[in-house]
């Protein structure tokens, strides 16, 4: 895996192919102007009963989930393109978060309150990389507050809701725990996002960009993708804080970058290498020209452990700076979250059987994985 690219083997056997075509996450329109989804054969009137009338947000009650979605909804959009619609959400007075593929390569975006009311958006910076884009709302109503993004880490186990316009049922909230954290997901680029969310709250086509919620009120991840059973994610909060203002200052954000193909040391490629312990990542492979060449060594043979062919004589890597390498998700994460282009980093390695220290200068990551 290069810089930690789509580990597509690992999520196909989580039931990973409805995971993979989940990331297209908003509803398709055609150029009839008709949505296509499931619910076509409902009168857009009829599903949409709320276009004319404020959204039934209930009676107040005690439940957390209840007023999680009181308090956010006036600030949960509608987004929609020609080619398709997902969800947003106001993060400051005047700018809304989407994913990158909801608003794919158009400029400007129909805008649509939950209270009913139409505007327009503007485009003002997309970065595929993380799946993340801000839009520019021309008119936002006053009761739409901004969201804040979680200060901390979402932690596994704790209550989320979901909250977007699944299958063009505007308004909709779905609630769940968070299934895991630090997760690799396939971005449209190729790579992968790293410190992604997993939740088993429903998502489905057009909760895409939404945002997934705390009991507190705080967004923990934007939606990304979903579609397996009980099995969706999100665009960590750490990364989208890290990300989100560059699109809205610059139009774009640039994301760190090594250059290096690796295997995560398991048991079999630990006794093929003739490693004392299964720890670390075996750099399997160096990008020519990239900013590894020359650094680290790469994999130039392979050894056979019960049958099964591993690449053997690379550097292991066992840390970057202070942060242990346990797995590729470790990588992704520290290099995203701690990183930029042009760092140098100390990278601990084993090296023909020695540990030593060698200092690495990121480059930028490339629009798409070669």
């Amino acid at each position: 895996m290069r810089d930690g690219d789509p580990s597509r083997r690992r999520l196909l056997s989580l039931g990973g192919s409805a995971v993979l075509a989940g990331i297209t996450g908003c509803i398709e329109i055609s150029k009839t102007g008709d949505r296509d989804d499931d619910t076509s054969d409902t009168d857009d009137n009829e599903t949409n009963d709320t276009d004319d009338n404020e959204t039934n947000t209930g009676d107040s009650t005690g439940d957390p989930e209840a007023r999680v979605y009181r308090e956010a909804i006036e600030s949960v959009l509608l987004v929609q393109t020609d080619d398709g619609e997902g969800t947003g959400f106001m993060i400051d007075d005047t700018h809304a978060v989407t994913n990158a593929h909801v608003v794919g390569e158009a400029d400007t975006t129909a805008i649509r309150f939950s209270e009913g009311r139409w505007t327009t958006g503007e485009v003002v910076g997309s970065d595929p990389h993380s799946d993340l884009a801000a839009i520019a709302i021309e008119s936002v109503p006053e009761s739409a507050t901004p969201l804040s993004f979680a200060g901390e880490g979402a932690a596994t186990g704790q209550d989320v809701v979901a909250i977007g316009n699944p299958f063009n049922f505007d308004g909709s909230i779905t609630a769940g725990i968070v299934s895991g954290v630090d997760r690799s997901i396939p971005a449209p680029t190729g790579f992968t996002i790293p410190d992604a969310i997993q939740t088993d709250a429903a998502v489905n086509p057009g909760n895409s960009g939404g945002p997934l919620m705390s009991l507190d009120g705080e967004v923990v991840a934007v939606i990304n993708s979903g579609g397996g059973d009980n099995l969706g994610f999100g665009v960590s909060a750490r990364l989208a804080r890290r990300v989100v203002p560059e699109l809205i200052e610059t139009g774009d954000y640039e994301h760190s970058y090594m250059g290096v193909s690796f295997l995560n040391v398991t048991p079999d490629v630990a006794e093929a290498n003739g490693l004392a312990d299964p720890r670390g990542l075996l750099v399997s492979d160096v990008v020519d020209d990239g900013p590894a060449e020359g650094v680290l060594r790469p994999s130039e043979e392979t050894a056979t452990v019960d049958r099964v062919q591993y690449p053997v004589g690379g550097d292991v890597m066992l840390a970057i700076d202070d942060a242990e390498l346990l797995t590729n998700e470790d990588l992704g994460s520290y290099l995203a979250l701690h990183t930029r282009p042009a760092d140098t980093i100390s990278v601990r390695i084993i090296r023909d059987g020695e540990e030593r220290t060698v200092g690495l200068t990121l480059g930028t990551r490339p629009d798409e994985l070669s």
